[in-house]
């Protein structure tokens, strides 16, 4: 890792047929790869953490996302948005790995859960408490014991041990989990090696915002494939959309006061599930005579 060496990749624990709905409302132009049994791995193509950078065509974070004091947003704090966004979203969790010249970590999003994470110094010195790295294990589903004692190895101190190395500890725990990145995609690369790297694969598929209208269309088609899930309908449907709906204003508009692009765009998903969810359920629920009302 160098003081040039800034990037980002987001696991989901879900198939690229899966992720593909959600992805698309992230606004943002990405790259979609499988990553294992059950995986799939998003590479952004711009990189809204740099301020030269040119984060989506049209995304929120376009030009490079910034903080509210005017300075560029860190990695850490936009991929964060991106994972809660497609998470709030799903029914699977996200993991993005992100990487600087002075750190490297993790943020874990899980539905509406608060986000957990662990971060490690350029050196590999831990910063972050012992207790995030077992939350993020319950949450992913891993061994309770086995997976454990090897993340845990990862909170003490190793001076032979860096933080690409870390890095690298994690995704050997996770590879008992199914994960399986295509070769050449390492954490603590550059971003622009990263997205050259996947762009190459021949399962890689383009993920870019394509207007409003579209999402809702790919969305409704997510939700007739089923691939959204089959909580989509019924009463606790209504209640998670209209808690989406809830959530997602006020978090867009906290987003907007700190002019924060990936925070703005989990409100965003939120909402466009949320009301999406809600005539949904109107619908079906009118077409079929009120049933699941």
């Amino acid at each position: 890792m160098t003081a040039t060496s800034v990037g980002a990749l987001m696991l989901c624990r879900a198939d690229p047929e899966t992720v593909r709905p959600v992805a698309r409302l992230l606004q943002e132009r990405m790259l979609l790869v499988p990553a294992g049994d059950g995986w799939s791995v998003l590479v952004p193509e711009g990189k809204p953490w740099r301020k030269d950078g040119h984060g989506g065509a049209g995304g929120t974070a376009a030009g490079g996302a910034t903080a509210s004091d005017g300075s560029p947003e860190p990695v850490d704090r936009v991929v964060g948005g991106w994972a809660t966004a497609l998470a709030v979203g799903s029914t699977w969790p996200v993991l993005a790995l992100w990487w600087d010249g002075d750190r490297s970590g993790y943020t874990l999003a899980s539905g509406f859960r608060r986000p957990v994470g662990y971060t490690w110094l350029a050196d590999g010195t831990p910063a972050a408490e012992e207790e995030a790295m077992r939350t993020s294990a319950l949450r992913l589903g891993l061994d309770p014991v086995q997976d454990v004692q090897a993340l845990e190895k990862l909170t003490r101190a190793d001076p032979e041990a860096d933080a690409d190395a870390r890095l690298r500890g994690l995704l050997a725990v996770l590879t008992r989990a199914g994960v399986d990145l295509p070769p050449g995609l390492t954490p603590g690369d550059p971003a622009d090696r990263l997205r050259s790297v996947a762009g190459i694969l021949p399962e890689a598929e383009q993920i870019e915002w394509a207007g409003w209208r579209d999402a809702v269309r790919v969305e409704l088609d997510a939700v007739e494939s089923g691939s959204l899930g089959p909580w989509m309908l019924g009463p606790r449907a209504r209640a998670v959309a209209a808690a989406q709906v809830a959530a997602g204003l006020p978090l867009t508009l906290w987003g907007a006061r700190r002019r924060s692009g990936g925070w703005i765009t989990a409100g965003l998903v939120l909402l466009v599930q949320g009301v999406l969810g809600l005539a949904y359920n109107h619908v079906r629920g009118t077409g079929a005579g009120g049933q699941g009302r």
